[in-house]
């Protein structure tokens, strides 16, 4: 999106006319009868439909935020509290390029087809200059279309599917206004697995594994990766599958990994996360005392990311490894932290899931991208954050270039890669410790009991 560039008192550049179609509409849709919403930051939205920062006529820069039911789903609502925070620190501290910020939230109800619309309504009604969030892969498809034509940046900082940076691959003039500043894409995540496996594996005494995955989309790529480099790691692959996405009972899979000797069940799921663990470390539920299986778990398991999940299964996941982004207690960068504070004090101590350290950091690297180039105009903020290197809460974010199979898809940084260990301190908590990389640990591998 071009248009007549104008030049403001301190010589920076900027798009008039998206400028003006933008205060135009925003001006359009008040005198129709629209509202502002104001809410604090640690208030709670009556309805996800609704903007929130600055209330004033003045014109603004409005960040749109796209999430699956953040009223109810722990994903969607730390997507959206972690942009609240972003964006009171934004205006706390002078506002993006000297504007004040506004946020306007989009509930994609868990749906491709929703997530068209509200991205649609964020865009072209409420004026949005940046998108951020958008959690499932096939949301984020459906709304690439819109994401070009519209020729406005849109941030992902949920979705992990290669196709889209494929596009930006192969039609990059038409998809160059996606990023993904995270999670790492599928394809990455696959090279996690890969990387803990062959430095932590004997540690662990893990030599042969399990290796399950549920037949997503999401799950195709780590699922190439395995079969390429799983082998290389020395461990020993003792069967594998690609369950069934309705698969709710696991016991005859982790009665053939129990028969083929697996030292581990390494699995990568979101939506049966739930069924498997409790089918591990509780299989004969509801009897008091759990038997639990002859093999340690873990891998890429989006239910035990949540910061809350001890406590909504009752401890079923302690020993349990996972992946993340970043946890509460670690400290990637020197914005780690920070963060992590301040969503703390905003939401009665809760603490963000990974989507919301990404979403934190999508919202304030655009600020840095406006900033750094004196202009809203969507091409030059492309150009700006395709060579920008940005600290941020969940590490480093860099991009890679257009040329590149993963196009404007964050680059993996081993280093800024975290598997944690849910376990249980002296007064009974459940606590996510890193266990791995080394240099971010928090804690020891803690090995089953059972196991021992």
């Amino acid at each position: 999106m071009t248009g007549a560039e104008g030049h403001d008192t301190s010589g920076r550049t900027h798009s008039s006319a998206r400028r003006g179609r933008r205060l135009n509409r925003r001006t359009l849709l008040r005198t129709a009868g629209g509202t502002v919403a104001g809410v604090s930051l640690a208030g709670c939205l009556s309805s996800y439909e609704t903007v929130v920062g600055s209330s004033t006529e003045e014109e603004s820069v409005t960040v749109g935020v796209l999430a699956p039911d953040p009223d109810s789903d722990y994903i969607g609502r730390s997507i959206v509290r972690a942009a609240e925070v972003a964006v009171a620190e934004l205006n706390e501290n002078g506002g993006i390029d000297g504007q004040d910020v506004d946020m306007v939230v989009g509930d994609t109800n868990g749906s491709p087809l929703e997530a068209r619309r509200q991205y649609q309504r964020l865009v072209l009604e409420e004026g949005a200059d940046v998108t951020v969030g958008v959690f499932a892969s096939e949301a984020l498809m459906n709304i690439m279309g819109d994401i070009a034509e519209q020729e406005t940046l849109h941030l992902t900082s949920g979705a992990a599917t290669t196709a889209a940076s494929k596009l930006v691959h192969d039609e990059y003039d038409r998809y160059k206004y996606h990023f993904r500043v995270g999670p790492n894409n599928d394809s990455d995540l696959g090279q996690m697995q890969i990387d803990f496996i062959d430095d932590m594996g004997p540690d662990l005494g893990w030599e042969s594994v399990a290796l399950l995955a549920e037949d997503y989309q999401w799950t195709e790529k780590p699922w190439e990766v395995y079969q390429e480099q799983l082998a290389d790691t020395g461990v020993e692959i003792a069967m594998e599958e690609r369950y069934p996405p309705a698969t709710s009972d696991f016991s005859d899979l982790y009665d053939e990994a129990e028969a083929e000797g697996a030292d581990a069940v390494f699995i990568t799921t979101a939506h049966t996360g739930t069924e498997a663990l409790l089918d591990w470390s509780y299989p004969n539920r509801p009897d008091p005392q759990p038997q639990p299986r002859p093999f340690a778990f873990g891998g890429i398991h989006v239910p035990m990311q949540l910061p809350a999940y001890y406590d909504l299964v009752g401890g079923a996941c302690r020993y349990g490894v996972g992946q993340t982004s970043a946890t509460a207690t670690s400290t990637i960068t020197d914005k780690t932290q920070p963060f992590v504070t301040a969503y703390q004090d905003a939401f009665d101590g809760a603490n963000p899931v990974y989507t919301g350290y990404h979403t934190y950091d999508a919202v304030m690297l655009f600020a840095h991208a406006v900033e750094e180039s004196g202009t809203l105009d969507a091409d030059e903020l492309v150009s700006q954050i395709e060579t920008t290197s940005f600290t941020g809460a969940a590490g480093t974010a860099e991009f890679h270039d257009p040329s590149h199979e993963f196009a404007h898809d964050l680059v993996y940084r081993r280093e800024d890669t975290l598997y944690f260990q849910w376990q249980e301190t002296d007064d009974g908590e459940g606590v996510q410790e890193v266990v791995w990389p080394e240099e971010q640990a928090t804690a020891d591998y803690v090995t089953p009991p059972w196991l021992e």
